[in-house]
């Protein structure tokens, strides 16, 4: 009996401190959101993957509002360095222009630059 509640007592601790663990867990992550410029499809799937760096569980670009959602744990990126990425890849964001050159390689019907509506 003795071994019986000792098992059980074992288990509880083993579940109550799993449940804490996982609850920390999900508090070290941050949510946010910012423009980044965009027209197309080819876009969205640009954007998406250069912010997808070390540290980004989620990046998701809507086209229509041209606001890129991200989920990033904030001790391993910041925020600036997603905006960073983001304009490496051709983009502008909010706070980052992408640099002329980088821009200038994107696909014609990328170049957002110009006034081209979202296709």
């Amino acid at each position: 009996m003795k071994n019986r509640l000792l098992l059980i007592s074992i288990i509880a601790i083993i579940l109550i401190a799993n449940s804490v663990f996982a609850q920390e867990n999900a508090k070290k992550t941050e949510t946010s959101e910012f423009k980044v410029w965009g027209v197309c499809g080819q876009c969205k799937a640009r954007i998406e993957n250069a912010a997808l760096i070390k540290g980004v569980k989620l990046a998701e670009w809507n086209k229509q509002t041209q606001m890129l959602k991200v989920i990033f744990v904030p001790e391993k990126v910041t925020l600036d360095d997603i905006h960073k990425a983001v304009a490496e890849a051709g983009h502008d964001t909010e706070k980052v222009k992408a640099a002329d050159e980088v821009y200038n390689k994107l696909p014609k019907c990328c170049l957002y630059r110009d006034g081209v509506e979202s296709h």
